[in-house]
């Protein structure tokens, strides 16, 4: 199992910038990947971001340009990045880990930190 703790969320104005925090511990396993989610009231969980084993970053249309992935091994902590945020980045954001070198296997997931934008 994977631990993570998410930080760094708040309300922020639109247009505003926002870095989130994910510091993770407990790796078993090798070819491990990481993640962002987002899920907002009503609405179904929402992949954001990833970074695969071998340092790939992807992002789906409605972040990319925006957001930014990354992740230092050394500090055992994941990161995202958000600018130009818009109302509709409004949601609670959790960080998740997984194994995979081409896609992501979610296995273990965070708590979540919430990002409000006015």
């Amino acid at each position: 199992d994977v631990q993570l703790v998410e930080s760094g969320g708040g309300l922020v104005q639109a247009g505003g910038s926002l870095r989130l925090s994910c510091a993770f511990s407990g790796y078993t396993y090798s070819g491990h990947c990481m993640g962002w989610f987002r899920q907002a009231p009503g609405k179904e969980r929402e992949w954001v971001a990833l970074i695969l084993s071998g340092g790939t970053t992807r992002y789906p249309d409605s972040v990319k340009g925006r957001f930014t992935i990354s992740k230092d091994n050394a500090k055992n902590t994941l990161y995202l990045q958000m600018n130009s945020l818009k109302p509709e980045d409004t949601a609670k954001y959790t960080c998740a880990a997984g194994r995979g070198s081409v896609s992501c296997y979610w296995r273990d997931w965070g708590q979540g930190t919430q990002v409000t934008v006015s």
